[in-house]
């Protein structure tokens, strides 16, 4: 059975390249220079699975061809590329479609390849050919297993003070606002967390607020509905404002209902208190990925030590994935990933006050502070988890660990300047 083609409407050097990786993973990368090519590509081919659009140098152009994709009865999912200063254009023209996304500039050829394979996997449908020549679609057929499902990543380290809440916050936000990712962030720590007053949220439902009215009501509530909305678009979660009222928390339902979730989104961020209580482990058994935050202190490191023996037990050691916060601090990336044990999947440098300052504002820093040299460490981070997603770490056996390979990462635009 054939599969499925990718339309790219990038400049040549970048199709050149674009294309060679979408050849390697099997699939017909077609150049597209216009409107009227991709219009003539449609009328013959029912095979198109994904078109790679280029809206930054050419606005206007990649809106009409994102029309061709959508109209009729057409429903093929884009891939804009673009700067980070045109996703305000982006958003104001009103246009999104749940299965579009975006991917911004500067990139490499194989992150992009990754994005797209993922869309590729969750939109492929059975295609053959008539008598005529013309690729047809059969009857769609859904996605199978988890492919379809959001993301549980996870946010943890058994100390605290690493800058866990900070990387959630920031990532979250800059996977919805950059990314066109629909993101739910879960405050799992009912005894410091403080996810809501950092984004300037007041008097939001908790979880437990709401599970103990349902005793009363029977009305169940999903997550999605209880979570309360940020401007800048991410759903937040607020498990209990106070550790005195988490009794109602069940571990399971707790769990059952996060993994529900990823019905509805394409991320859930879930920030956890530093201890492995059962509420932790049962998330930890349902998690794709776990961010662990280290600084680059002897504590921190230990703890992260600690965490990985305690994953081996816990069976999930091959979801981890350290994330170097101040990584400028003067200890070498590698030292660390020796200590450890653990490949570094990101660094995130110092920022002096930038997150203090947002967080003051009730902003993430992404929004307050986009500019600054953090929000592409941030950024790197975000691209690595999506070139990855869709792939099934926890169920597969194959995480972080697995596809950046156990030792040091070889990859020069992770370092930080």
């Amino acid at each position: 059975m054939p599969r499925t083609a990718v339309a790219i409407a990038l400049p040549p050097a970048e199709f050149a390249a674009m294309g060679a990786r979408i050849a390697e993973a099997g699939y017909e990368p077609i150049e597209i220079r216009s409107a009227e090519d991709l219009a003539a590509l449609l009328n013959q081919r029912r095979d198109i699975g994904v078109a790679v659009l280029d809206a930054e140098s050419d606005f206007d152009r990649a809106l009409e061809m994102y029309s061709l994709l959508h109209d009729e009865d057409r429903n093929i999912p884009a891939l804009m590329v673009v700067a980070a200063r045109v996703l305000d254009r982006m958003r104001l023209v009103g246009k999104a479609r749940v299965n579009d996304e975006y991917f911004t500039r500067p990139y490499s050829a194989e992150s992009l390849r990754w994005r797209v394979e993922a869309m590729l996997i969750r939109a492929e449908i059975p295609i053959e050919e008539t008598e005529s020549g013309i690729m047809r679609s059969e009857s769609p057929t859904e996605p199978s297993g988890d492919l379809q499902r959001g993301q549980i990543v996870i946010v943890f380290n058994p100390k605290g003070g690493v800058g866990k809440t900070t990387i959630a916050v920031n990532v979250a936000a800059l996977l919805q606002i950059r990314k066109g990712q629909q993101v739910l962030l879960v405050d799992c720590d009912t005894v410091t967390g403080h996810i809501a007053s950092s984004l300037g949220m007041e008097n939001v439902r908790t979880v437990a607020d709401v599970w103990t009215e349902d005793l009363n009501t029977g009305v169940a509530e999903s997550f999605a509905e209880i979570a309360a909305r940020h401007e800048n678009g991410v759903s937040v979660l607020v498990m209990a404002e106070s550790p005195l009222h988490s009794e109602i928390l069940e571990p399971k339902r707790v769990a059952e209902a996060i993994t529900t979730a990823c019905r509805v989104y394409d991320w859930v961020i879930v920030d956890m208190h530093p201890d492995y209580g059962p509420l932790n482990q049962v998330i930890f058994e349902r998690a794709d990925r776990i961010i662990v935050p280290v600084t680059p202190d002897v504590p921190a490191i230990r703890a992260a030590v600690q965490l990985r023996e305690v994953a081996v037990e816990l069976q999930i050691g091959e979801r981890l994935a350290m994330v170097v916060n101040r990584a400028n601090s003067g200890v070498s990336v590698a030292d660390m990933e020796r200590a450890v044990g653990m490949p570094a999947l990101a660094e995130i440098r110092s920022a002096g006050m930038t997150f203090v300052r947002a967080a003051n504002e009730g902003h993430s820093a992404v929004e307050r502070f986009p500019k600054e040299k953090v929000i592409d460490d941030i950024e790197t981070l975000c691209d690595r988890m999506m070139a990855t997603r869709g792939f099934g770490a926890a169920k597969s056996g194959q995480g972080f660990m697995g596809i950046f390979g156990g030792g040091r990462n070889t990859n020069p635009t992770m370092r930080a300047s």
